[in-house]
């Protein structure tokens, strides 16, 4: 099985370097007409340097493929709006978008100024958040699109003196798993990707230059395709970093029930062992099964019929 983009639009944020670079490359490569997006991605005219984004857009024409820079700045939903309609008026569409734009603020929660934690949950969260919705009713009139949430082991798991970055990493898999439910029928998919790869945001964090030679974007870039591609699962958290793919999830225990004179703090506390038993764990996709399920429990211990 080959997988294609031709025909097929693509939006990469924070595309001038590291892993968005290699996506838009990528992309590139198998077919995709690709904004390259990346916060002052496209210059004037007037000279000076190329900007990052620019040299990504040679490299791909250069290859064979298509591509144009874009500098609009992900928090800014109007910036963004011009952005992805100089790609549908250009192209007729758009097809894929990868929200993977970007920042790092480290620093404890105690010593974090709340204005770094706010730009950083701006950047990562809101800025997924604008160009998802700039793309939705392109993607639902069309009946389809492909978008992915980069979300990371910070937010998964938590990393010291990450409480901006992993509160949004957290928010964009929420974010994911209700689009996943809003965009099926329109044949529209969404996921995440929890990536592990020595860019420009990991080089201060891993110092061992060995291990960084094994966390190539490109081993990262694969796992992004298969994201996007036609055949795609939906409401996926696919992990790669090094050649090395998992899936997180979140699941839930079967739990327990007490009865009324029994649901107390107290007995809550008591039973946290039983409550995190973890027979019978399940992923529960949507809120209201968690609440179904919750009901039928109740409804069991207190001998209570249900209709239907």
């Amino acid at each position: 099985m080959s997988i294609s983009f031709d025909g097929k639009v693509a939006i990469v944020t924070g595309a001038g370097n590291g892993l968005g670079r290699s996506h838009a490359l990528e992309l590139a490569r198998r077919g995709a007409k690709v904004v390259v997006n990346d916060l002052g991605g496209a210059r004037d005219g007037s000279g000076g340097s190329l900007s990052a984004a620019e040299t990504v857009v040679q490299e791909i024409i250069a290859a064979g493929g298509e591509a144009i820079a874009n500098g609009a700045n992900v928090t800014d939903y109007l910036q963004v709006q011009e952005m992805v309609r100089e790609a549908a008026e250009r192209w007729g569409r758009v097809d894929i978008l990868v929200n993977n734009a970007g920042i790092l603020r480290d620093k404890s929660f105690a010593k974090a100024p709340m204005d770094d934690f706010k730009l950083v949950v701006d950047v990562h969260l809101m800025g997924s958040v604008n160009c998802t919705k700039a793309v939705w009713e392109i993607m639902r009139e069309q009946h389809y699109g492909r978008i992915v949430m980069t979300t990371s082991s910070s937010g998964l798991y938590g990393n010291f003196g990450q409480s901006n970055y992993g509160a949004a990493k957290t928010g964009v898999v929420g974010f994911m798993n209700t689009l996943c439910l809003e965009g099926e029928k329109y044949g529209i998919k969404v996921n995440c990707l929890s990536p592990t790869a020595a860019t420009r945001m990991t080089e201060d964090v891993i110092p061992d230059p060995k291990a960084l030679e094994l966390l190539t974007p490109e081993s990262v870039t694969a796992g992004l395709i298969a994201l996007v591609a036609e055949d795609a699962p939906n409401r996926f958290i696919l992990c790669a970093g090094a050649g090395a793919y998992a899936k997180a999830r979140i699941l839930e225990t079967e739990g327990i029930y007490l009865p009324p004179e029994q649901q107390t703090a107290e007995n809550v506390l008591s039973n946290l062992d039983a409550i995190a038993d973890e027979r019978g764990q399940q992923e529960l996709v949507g809120g209201l099964n968690q609440t179904v399920k919750f009901i039928q429990k109740a409804a069991q211990g207190m001998g209570v019929k249900l209709d239907g």
